[in-house]
């Protein structure tokens, strides 16, 4: 397995944390459908983020700083949520990261 189809999957199964961490925030008292809404535009990068394709990556990067900002600032602000701001703002960290290294490491042209 290469190390961008490797940074690839990492970058799938991290989306799906943070998918799963937006979720986490109904523990500490956020309603239900806040949590679905803020999880429903994760899925418009999915389809490239599986496909690898290069384009995607590269907007997604852009597309995960408003994740990072909420979780920044409920992890300064909310002393309730802090355990689940903390897990979210790794989580999402990780994936932002991992995308960037998947442009990094991918060839710029399908041979």
């Amino acid at each position: 397995m290469t190390l961008a189809r490797t940074t690839r999957l990492l970058t799938i199964w991290l989306w799906l944390a943070v998918s799963l961490s937006l979720l986490a925030w109904i523990a500490v008292g956020y309603p239900w459908l806040v949590c679905m809404v803020a999880v429903l535009p994760l899925l418009a990068p999915l389809h490239g983020l599986v496909t690898g394709r290069r384009y995607t990556y590269a907007w997604a990067t852009l597309f995960a700083i408003p994740y990072l900002m909420f979780a920044l600032t409920e992890l300064l602000v909310n002393p309730a949520a802090r355990w689940v701001a903390f897990i979210s703002l790794l989580l999402v960290f990780g994936w932002f990261c991992t995308m960037i290294l998947f442009l990094r490491i991918s060839p710029t042209r399908r041979e």
